[in-house]
């Protein structure tokens, strides 16, 4: 289990928070003083006696209340760059996290529910530094003024005390009811970002469909609950002011009158009366650790939702390299679970180096997850992969991922420039090889048509589903390893485009390895060999021309061209 992010935010920022709660006491300890100097700055006026001493705790008293303003305006200094850094620090560790845990990621949470979790919910915990440091602050002015209230005079520490536990008692229902409400309200905002990404990265169909309000309708549906929540955390926040707006005068007013009964007596001076009037209002400060400890609850509940992303199991690598081979691939007994289902089943496969190996099969045989165990993109829960007899997963990830190049049916293409998606995966590539890569993808002739070619930014490239696929195709080509897999990335290709694509991954990728998952018969007769999975188990391995005699086999082409 991976340290809280509020452990680690605390660990982090240790220094910044006990510079801020060092600040914040010095201001405590300034502003519990105040009213003793007032005090004792008063009896010396109303005695008419030492003018020289009255005008020193004048100076005195100004200058305190100066040190509080300064404490103040370091304090709000402190805390605005405690909480960008800290915030700063966590957003760079979840996405780490994230991006070293891969595909896994996107089993367990959506993608609305990761931004938000990197967005929002580590700014509010990147603040639990502060806010505790805050929180110990404010809780010291109240005991500083309890105490000074006991060393002005006892009885009015005694008669402040009767009221004490009902205010603790309010403080910790606030704090058990917000913690509740706080964590639900972040969980409704997740369930809005997530329809709302799916709707920004769909604009164009929902455009063409004219479905605007029924996805208006669908990203607010939870807007209802957020509404529902939001309401309650000020209901609750309320409720505990209105409470204490009652209790706090109560605790005042009998400090008071005790004082007044106790001044009548000569027990007490008026500057001790003042100063006892003016701790009882400290003593009572429950606004202010209301605001602090709902800040605390607003951060641990944040948190506690950035936590799942830390705990997300990082991929795993070894410390070999490979030798030197022509990129072998073996699965033995290779099974992967998902969803308590047994996806691939006992899986023994051999590719051989430098050959190629389309694999066919019904829509949910298990062709993908094949295709993600091959090149350790997921790995199986039971048996294993090697590539030129080293299992995968003892491989360090420079090799790993120097070995093995991958095309999806829907790439997702990075970089500045149209060269640099080609060359991504290779980021030594240089324009000889990224324009090769691209005529080998016949991507090269529409590339040559935008408006700087290789060098017109992605942001302003107006690409199609199949321009799009050919550039990552084209970015699998560039890469210089031994083994290239290929995910369903010619489907959105014309036939002749198709055709072409193929023959030159066939029989022009300089001797890799080929492992294609094909949906098209025309792709399959140009393998060397193909891989009938059926049912998450290999039903038939031979040539294309020997599995078309098959009717189940024809049968499976059928079915995708239905």
């Amino acid at each position: 289990m991976t340290k809280s992010s509020g452990q680690s935010a605390m660990r982090h920022s240790a220094l910044q928070a006990a510079a801020l709660c060092a600040v914040t006491l010095c201001g405590s300890a300034a502003a519990l003083t105040v009213p003793a100097a007032l005090g004792r700055t008063l009896d010396l006026l109303l005695a008419h006696e030492d003018r020289s001493a009255t005008t020193r705790w004048t100076l005195v008293c100004g200058c305190l209340l100066a040190a509080v303003a300064l404490c103040d305006a370091l304090q709000t200094w402190l805390t605005g760059i405690t909480d960008a850094r800290t915030t700063a620090w966590l957003r760079r560790r979840l996405i780490r996290r994230v991006l070293a845990a891969g595909p896994a990621t996107a089993e367990r949470f959506t993608v609305g529910d990761v931004v938000v979790r990197c967005t929002g919910n580590a700014a509010a915990a990147g603040t639990e530094p502060t806010s505790v440091a805050a929180l110990l602050a404010a809780l010291a002015t109240p005991l500083g003024a309890i105490v000074a209230l006991g060393l002005t005079d006892p009885w009015l520490m005694g008669v402040f005390l009767l009221g004490a536990p009902l205010l603790i008692a309010l403080l910790r229902a606030f704090a058990r009811a917000g913690t509740d409400c706080v964590t639900r309200y972040q969980q409704a905002q997740a369930a809005i970002a997530q329809p709302l990404a799916e709707a920004v990265a769909g604009a164009r169909t929902i455009a063409a469909a004219g479905t605007q309000a029924r996805e208006s309708a669908r990203i607010l549906r939870a807007l209802p609950e957020l509404s529902r929540h939001g309401h309650r955390m000020w209901h609750i926040q309320g409720r505990a002011t209105a409470q204490a707006s009652a209790l706090v005068p109560l605790l005042q007013t009998a400090v008071v009158a005790v004082g007044g009964l106790r001044l009548a007596g000569g027990r007490l001076s008026v500057g001790d009366l003042l100063a006892a009037s003016r701790y009882a209002v400290l003593a009572a400060g429950i606004g202010v650790i209301v605001g602090r400890l709902d800040a605390l609850v607003r951060a641990r509940a944040a948190a506690a939702r950035t936590d799942a992303l830390l705990d997300l199991p990082p991929i795993a690598y070894g410390s070999r390299r490979l030798p030197v081979g022509p990129g072998r691939l073996e699965l033995r007994g290779v099974s992967v679970v998902r969803g308590g289902e047994r996806v691939l089943r006992e899986v023994d496969l051999v590719v051989p180096g430098g050959t190629s190996l389309a694999v066919v099969g019904r829509s949910g045989s298990g062709k993908s997850l094949l295709a993600a165990v091959a090149g350790r993109l997921a790995d199986p829960d039971r048996g294993v992969v090697t590539l030129d007899g080293v299992p995968l997963d003892e491989l360090d990830r420079a090799a790993l991922r120097a070995a093995i190049g991958y095309a999806f049916e829907r790439p997702a293409l990075f970089g500045q420039t149209i060269a640099d998606a080609i060359g991504y995966a290779a980021p030594a590539a240089d324009p000889d090889r990224v324009r090769a890569a691209a005529r080998a993808a016949c991507a090269d002739g529409f590339v040559k048509l935008l408006p700087h070619g290789y060098r017109t930014p992605l942001t302003v490239a107006p690409l199609s589903g199949g321009e799009a696929q050919r550039l990552g195709l084209a970015r699998a080509f560039a890469h210089a390893g031994r083994l290239l897999i290929l995910d369903d990335a010619t489907s959105s290709l014309d036939t002749v485009t198709e055709r072409h694509v193929t023959e030159a991954l066939m029989h022009h990728t300089g001797g890799r390895t080929r492992l294609v998952i094909a949906h098209r018969a025309a792709t399959a007769a140009r393998a060397d060999t193909v891989a009938w999975l059926d049912g998450g188990r290999i039903r038939a391995l031979a040539p294309h021309r020997e599995l078309w005699r098959l009717p189940g086999y024809r049968a499976v082409f059928a079915e995708e061209d239905e």
